[in-house]
Protein backbone atom coordinates (compact mmCIF):
# COMPACT_ATOMS: atom_id res chain seq x y z
CA UNK A 1 0.00 0.00 0.00
CA UNK A 2 3.13 2.17 0.58
CA UNK A 3 4.82 1.75 -2.37
CA UNK A 4 1.10 2.68 -4.19
CA UNK A 5 0.94 5.80 -2.65
CA UNK A 6 4.64 6.44 -3.25
CA UNK A 7 4.22 5.76 -6.56
CA UNK A 8 0.79 7.61 -7.15
CA UNK A 9 2.89 11.01 -5.57
CA UNK A 10 5.95 10.33 -8.57
CA UNK A 11 3.44 10.52 -11.13
CA UNK A 12 1.58 13.74 -9.82
CA UNK A 13 4.63 15.72 -8.84
CA UNK A 14 6.61 14.32 -12.40
CA UNK A 15 3.33 15.42 -14.29
CA UNK A 16 3.03 19.33 -12.15
CA UNK A 17 6.61 19.61 -12.83
CA UNK A 18 6.53 19.10 -16.66
CA UNK A 19 3.55 21.56 -16.93
CA UNK A 20 5.24 24.04 -14.83
CA UNK A 21 7.93 24.64 -17.55
CA UNK A 22 5.56 24.81 -20.46
CA UNK A 23 3.71 28.13 -18.51
CA UNK A 24 5.51 30.52 -17.24
CA UNK A 25 5.37 31.92 -13.55
CA UNK A 26 7.10 35.12 -12.50
CA UNK A 27 8.27 34.65 -8.48
CA UNK A 28 9.81 37.23 -6.25
CA UNK A 29 12.82 38.27 -8.48
CA UNK A 30 15.02 39.55 -4.92
CA UNK A 31 14.05 35.37 -3.50
CA UNK A 32 17.11 33.63 -3.45
CA UNK A 33 15.32 30.88 -3.73
CA UNK A 34 12.02 29.39 -4.91
CA UNK A 35 10.62 25.34 -3.95
CA UNK A 36 8.09 24.11 -6.58
CA UNK A 37 5.92 21.97 -5.46
CA UNK A 38 7.16 18.31 -7.22
CA UNK A 39 10.29 19.53 -8.12
CA UNK A 40 12.44 19.13 -5.01
CA UNK A 41 15.65 20.60 -6.60
CA UNK A 42 17.00 22.10 -3.86
CA UNK A 43 19.14 20.27 -0.79
CA UNK A 44 16.41 19.35 1.89
CA UNK A 45 13.51 20.73 -0.14
CA UNK A 46 10.47 18.13 0.22
CA UNK A 47 7.30 17.67 -1.65
CA UNK A 48 4.31 15.35 -0.03
CA UNK A 49 0.71 15.02 -0.57
CA UNK A 50 -2.27 13.69 2.09
CA UNK A 51 -5.61 13.55 1.20
CA UNK A 52 -8.00 15.83 2.94
CA UNK A 53 -10.55 13.97 5.47
CA UNK A 54 -13.63 16.07 4.95
CA UNK A 55 -12.90 16.74 0.99
CA UNK A 56 -10.83 13.51 -0.27
CA UNK A 57 -9.26 16.22 -1.96
CA UNK A 58 -5.53 16.77 -1.85
CA UNK A 59 -3.17 19.03 0.32
CA UNK A 60 -0.10 19.62 -0.93
CA UNK A 61 3.21 20.10 1.88
CA UNK A 62 6.62 21.86 1.05
CA UNK A 63 8.87 20.93 3.69
CA UNK A 64 12.64 22.86 4.12
CA UNK A 65 14.84 22.91 7.33
CA UNK A 66 12.05 22.62 10.12
CA UNK A 67 9.48 25.03 8.19
CA UNK A 68 6.60 23.07 6.66
CA UNK A 69 3.73 24.83 4.34
CA UNK A 70 0.75 23.29 3.49
CA UNK A 71 -1.57 24.44 1.02
CA UNK A 72 -5.49 23.85 -0.42
CA UNK A 73 -7.18 24.93 -3.54
CA UNK A 74 -10.74 26.00 -3.55
CA UNK A 75 -13.89 27.74 -5.50
CA UNK A 76 -16.93 28.76 -5.55
CA UNK A 77 -19.65 30.48 -8.23
CA UNK A 78 -20.72 33.68 -7.81
CA UNK A 79 -23.87 33.43 -10.00
CA UNK A 80 -25.54 32.48 -13.65
CA UNK A 81 -24.20 34.60 -16.17
CA UNK A 82 -21.41 36.67 -13.77
CA UNK A 83 -18.17 36.09 -15.17
CA UNK A 84 -15.20 35.23 -13.05
CA UNK A 85 -15.84 32.57 -9.80
CA UNK A 86 -13.96 32.75 -6.95
CA UNK A 87 -10.66 30.99 -6.41
CA UNK A 88 -9.69 30.76 -2.73
CA UNK A 89 -6.30 29.47 -1.21
CA UNK A 90 -5.10 28.52 2.14
CA UNK A 91 -1.74 28.02 3.40
CA UNK A 92 -0.82 26.96 6.57
CA UNK A 93 2.60 27.64 7.80
CA UNK A 94 4.21 25.34 10.91
CA UNK A 95 7.30 26.69 11.94
CA UNK A 96 9.64 23.89 13.83
CA UNK A 97 12.36 26.00 14.34
CA UNK A 98 13.61 27.85 17.13
CA UNK A 99 13.11 31.30 15.81
CA UNK A 100 10.41 33.14 14.11
CA UNK A 101 10.17 33.83 10.69
CA UNK A 102 8.31 35.89 8.35
CA UNK A 103 5.76 35.48 5.70
CA UNK A 104 4.66 37.97 3.03
CA UNK A 105 2.10 37.40 0.40
CA UNK A 106 3.46 36.32 -3.17
CA UNK A 107 1.03 35.79 -5.96
CA UNK A 108 -1.80 34.27 -8.03
CA UNK A 109 -1.64 33.11 -11.72
CA UNK A 110 -4.16 31.93 -13.49
CA UNK A 111 -3.22 30.29 -16.46
CA UNK A 112 -0.33 33.03 -16.99
CA UNK A 113 -3.19 35.57 -15.77
CA UNK A 114 -1.94 37.15 -12.55
CA UNK A 115 -4.66 38.73 -10.55
CA UNK A 116 -4.55 40.69 -7.05
CA UNK A 117 -6.35 39.55 -3.93
CA UNK A 118 -9.67 40.67 -3.18
CA UNK A 119 -10.47 42.92 -0.38
CA UNK A 120 -12.40 41.19 2.47
CA UNK A 121 -13.66 42.45 5.11
CA UNK A 122 -15.62 41.59 8.46
CA UNK A 123 -19.03 43.54 9.16
CA UNK A 124 -17.09 45.70 11.86
CA UNK A 125 -14.29 46.98 8.93
CA UNK A 126 -15.34 50.78 8.20
CA UNK A 127 -14.03 51.36 4.41
CA UNK A 128 -15.31 54.87 3.12
CA UNK A 129 -14.86 56.49 -0.30
CA UNK A 130 -14.59 54.67 -3.51
CA UNK A 131 -12.29 51.75 -2.39
CA UNK A 132 -16.10 50.93 -0.29
CA UNK A 133 -17.66 49.73 -3.81
CA UNK A 134 -14.68 46.95 -4.44
CA UNK A 135 -15.28 45.38 -0.80
CA UNK A 136 -16.21 42.08 -0.28
CA UNK A 137 -18.54 41.01 3.26
CA UNK A 138 -16.66 38.23 4.66
CA UNK A 139 -20.08 36.94 4.97
CA UNK A 140 -20.69 36.34 1.25
CA UNK A 141 -18.11 34.21 0.21
CA UNK A 142 -18.89 30.61 1.30
CA UNK A 143 -15.44 29.51 1.22
CA UNK A 144 -14.95 31.68 4.46
CA UNK A 145 -18.09 30.40 6.18
CA UNK A 146 -17.90 26.67 5.18
CA UNK A 147 -14.93 26.98 7.24
CA UNK A 148 -12.66 25.92 4.16
CA UNK A 149 -10.61 29.35 4.59
CA UNK A 150 -9.43 30.50 7.84
CA UNK A 151 -10.34 34.22 8.50
CA UNK A 152 -7.79 35.29 11.03
CA UNK A 153 -5.02 35.94 8.76
CA UNK A 154 -6.12 37.37 5.19
CA UNK A 155 -3.87 38.87 2.57
CA UNK A 156 -5.21 42.20 1.21
CA UNK A 157 -4.29 44.04 -1.61
CA UNK A 158 -3.59 47.37 0.30
CA UNK A 159 -0.10 45.97 1.54
CA UNK A 160 1.23 42.43 -0.16
CA UNK A 161 4.45 43.43 0.98
CA UNK A 162 2.90 43.32 4.93
CA UNK A 163 4.86 40.96 7.04
CA UNK A 164 3.74 38.74 9.42
CA UNK A 165 5.71 36.72 11.89
CA UNK A 166 5.11 32.61 12.51
CA UNK A 167 6.55 32.35 16.26
CA UNK A 168 8.82 29.36 16.64
CA UNK A 169 7.16 25.90 17.19
CA UNK A 170 3.39 27.52 16.46
CA UNK A 171 1.88 27.88 13.44
CA UNK A 172 -0.95 30.24 11.37
CA UNK A 173 -2.90 30.11 8.53
CA UNK A 174 -3.39 32.53 5.81
CA UNK A 175 -5.94 32.86 3.12
CA UNK A 176 -6.36 34.48 0.22
CA UNK A 177 -9.39 34.67 -2.39
CA UNK A 178 -9.31 36.33 -5.78
CA UNK A 179 -11.72 36.35 -8.86
CA UNK A 180 -10.70 34.31 -11.24
CA UNK A 181 -10.02 36.93 -14.37
CA UNK A 182 -10.79 34.64 -17.28
CA UNK A 183 -14.47 34.63 -18.94
CA UNK A 184 -14.11 30.78 -19.59
CA UNK A 185 -13.11 29.85 -16.14
CA UNK A 186 -15.27 26.67 -15.18
CA UNK A 187 -16.46 23.33 -17.28
CA UNK A 188 -19.19 21.68 -16.00
CA UNK A 189 -20.39 18.01 -16.92
CA UNK A 190 -22.63 15.37 -15.26
CA UNK A 191 -19.89 14.51 -12.83
CA UNK A 192 -20.36 18.38 -11.64
CA UNK A 193 -18.61 21.82 -12.17
CA UNK A 194 -14.38 22.26 -11.71
CA UNK A 195 -12.13 25.06 -12.86
CA UNK A 196 -9.86 24.80 -16.04
CA UNK A 197 -6.84 25.03 -16.57
CA UNK A 198 -3.75 25.79 -14.18
CA UNK A 199 -3.67 27.84 -10.89
CA UNK A 200 -0.15 28.86 -9.41
CA UNK A 201 0.12 30.33 -5.99
CA UNK A 202 3.72 30.85 -3.99
CA UNK A 203 3.79 32.47 -0.67
CA UNK A 204 7.35 33.94 0.42
CA UNK A 205 8.47 32.11 3.84
CA UNK A 206 11.75 33.74 5.28
CA UNK A 207 13.07 35.25 1.93
CA UNK A 208 12.12 31.75 0.24
CA UNK A 209 9.16 31.52 -2.19
CA UNK A 210 6.77 28.60 -1.92
CA UNK A 211 5.49 27.76 -4.99
CA UNK A 212 2.48 25.41 -5.16
CA UNK A 213 0.61 24.20 -9.25
CA UNK A 214 -2.67 22.66 -9.35
CA UNK A 215 -5.03 21.77 -12.30
CA UNK A 216 -8.47 23.04 -11.96
CA UNK A 217 -10.02 19.52 -11.11
CA UNK A 218 -8.18 18.94 -7.81
CA UNK A 219 -10.08 22.01 -6.77
CA UNK A 220 -12.61 22.06 -3.61
CA UNK A 221 -15.86 23.54 -4.17
CA UNK A 222 -16.27 24.93 -1.21
CA UNK A 223 -19.68 26.92 -1.65
CA UNK A 224 -22.79 26.56 -0.94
Amino acid sequence: MKSHHLATLIVLALTLSSVAQDDEFTVNAEARSAFIWGSDSLPGAVSAIVKDPLSGKAIYKLSYSGIEVSAKFGYERIGRGIAGDLLAYTTTISNGTGRDVSVRYGGVSVDGQQAMPLWVLSAEDKVLGPDRKKTWALSRIHCFTTGFLPDDNIFLPIAPSKVFTVPRKTAMSFSTVIKDPRNYGMRCSVEGCYPVGITRYFINVNGKDYVFVWEGQSAVYCGE
